[in-house]
């Protein structure tokens, strides 16, 4: 059985090969790589490694994942859940935030950080359990600090 890693990484692959207009359609080219998926689990992966419908010649759309990280944005509410499930602790100094998870989990925080495109965070670092996020020029380290608490449910 494939990880919810695995599965996303097969369905970038399969957008990047095939013109998917439907996630019904990507329900079944998953399962002819013996990956069984529902169309909600299949809904929930495309939004969270960014997929966005575009137009392609002759006016069909179709689902596409862009290729640059710059251009691959999340909704906020995403980010909340992404904080919420795995931000343990939130700190700060100057304008930098530290934030810890559990083992193994800082790059996908950082992932959603970067994608979701805050204006007021220039970047992220990830280690295994550990997140740098460097605040924007004249962000304050602790008012960045008090918004991620927030976002993460942890005020």
């Amino acid at each position: 059985m494939a990880t919810k890693r695995q599965r996303q990484h097969v369905i970038a692959q399969l957008l990047a090969e095939h013109s998917v207009g439907s996630q019904a359609r990507l329900v079944e080219l998953l399962a002819g790589r013996d990956i069984e998926a529902t169309q909600a689990t299949v809904s929930r992966d495309l939004d969270e490694i960014g997929a966005v419908k575009v137009r392609v010649a002759g006016g069909e759309t179709v689902y596409a994942v862009p290729e640059l990280p710059s251009e691959q944005h999340i909704p906020e509410d995403h980010l909340r859940r992404v904080l919420g499930e795995w931000v343990a602790t939130v700190g700060w100094s100057g304008n930098i935030v530290m934030l810890r998870t559990p083992p193994g989990s800082a790059h996908v925080v950082a992932s959603a950080l970067d994608r979701t495109g805050l204006s007021n965070v220039l970047g992220t670092v990830a280690g295994d359990d550990t997140i740098m996020v460097v605040g924007a020029q004249g962000v304050a380290g602790e008012d960045l600090a008090e918004e991620l608490k927030e976002l993460a449910g942890l005020e």
